[in-house]
């Protein structure tokens, strides 16, 4: 089998040992004589799996009591509608923080449904850092404030240390980070991600949300767009992303059989540290996001010179360095180095930037 590093922003690599053990049970799950693809989802088997992918999930975030954790369809893109949808009425506000595409995305949605505004943007310097979240300034009457916790185009994130500091009640993106270190989930009234990015294959999208939210519902809202529906009946009101789950479910029980999210933090960060050590230190590559800002999953880089940027992409692909092309809007390269990324996946990308700035300065 030809050996790769997939370095896509999703969707994204997997652990070899997931994708062993879904290969292995592909056929025959557990002696049922079915996959998981083939099996009812109203089944005792199906449903072992679906509330152990929950449960792990849910403690491997944190989350106490008060949270309940759905298994939706649609991706995120579908929350940036079900957010305001649920959360707030015509004329209620919400506050925004606008650091990259998806936040932008998300706010135009929720223009909609409500009234909300932009708290800050860091648009005019094409998102290359994460602007002052100054609660002060959110409109008294705001319901929630709203980040995208890591931008995935941009290579920005928002640390846990200064989410710690906020204090409104926050609603947030975290697909491309999800568990990849650690946040205080508690802190917030909503996060959902999809699973894609960094948590499994596409097709679910995970939310997790305080139960104060879901106790009511208004009856406008179609039915497979209201939380509620989908926490009466444990995310089962219809036939859910049964495979999705499965996968995702394993992936949780690697994570924690890896050590769990601080484990995780600990390799990402030294992942993370390399390549941007490496970037920093050179004459041809050049990360332009605020130093504090940096994501951890996200690395993107250019040489200055797009024929050049086409060039290293192509090499790298001959390399077996896969999906390292930038996103269309910005150009150059991006470097996704989910969880599922091994160090030597990294430690093979520097081995040929070395090359190939050895060979074009």
């Amino acid at each position: 089998m030809k050996k790769i590093y997939n370095f896509s922003a999703g969707p994204s690599t997997l652990p070899v040992e997931v994708l062993e053990k879904a290969q292995k049970e592909m056929l025959d799950y557990k002696n049922s004589g079915m996959s998981v693809m083939e099996m009812s989802h109203r089944s005792s088997l199906y449903d072992e799996i679906h509330n152990e992918a929950k449960e792990d999930l849910m403690e491997l975030m944190g989350l106490d009591e008060d949270y309940e954790l759905l298994f939706l369809q649609g991706g995120g893109s579908t929350q940036f509608a079900m957010i305001p949808m649920n959360l707030l009425n015509k004329d209620d506000i919400a506050s925004y923080l606008i650091t990259g595409s998806w936040a932008d995305k998300a706010y135009k949605e929720a223009k909609k449904f409500a009234k909300p505004e932009i708290l800050a943007s860091s648009k005019e310097d094409i998102y290359t850092y994460i602007p002052e979240i100054d609660e002060s300034k959110m409109n008294e009457k705001s319901k929630f404030l709203y980040l995208c916790v890591n931008n995935t185009i941009y290579g920005t994130r928002i640390s846990p240390e200064k989410i710690g500091k906020l204090n409104k009640p926050l609603v947030a993106d975290i697909s491309s980070n999800i568990l990849s270190e650690k946040y205080d989930y508690n802190k917030f009234d909503l996060v959902f991600a999809g699973a894609q990015k960094n948590l499994g294959p596409a097709g679910v999208t995970i939310v997790a949300l305080k139960k104060d939210l879901i106790k009511e519902t208004r009856e406008e809202i179609p039915t497979m767009l209201s939380y509620k529906t989908h926490a009466d009946k444990n995310s089962l009101y219809n036939t859910p992303p049964c495979f999705a789950i499965y996968v995702t479910g394993l992936v949780a029980k690697w994570i924690k059989k890896m050590g769990g999210v601080e484990a995780m933090e600990e390799i990402n960060k030294e992942k993370s540290k390399l390549l941007y050590d490496f970037i920093d230190n050179s004459s041809l590559y050049k990360n332009n996001v605020k130093l504090e800002d940096r994501s951890l999953m996200n690395i993107v880089f250019v040489t200055g010179d797009a024929e050049l940027d086409a060039k290293f992409v192509k090499g790298a692909k001959e390399k077996g360095l896969e999906n390292l092309k930038g996103h269309r809007t910005v150009g150059g390269m991006r470097a996704s180095i989910y969880n599922a990324m091994p160090i030597e996946g990294v430690k093979a990308l520097i081995d040929y930037m070395k090359d190939f700035e050895r060979e074009n300065r």
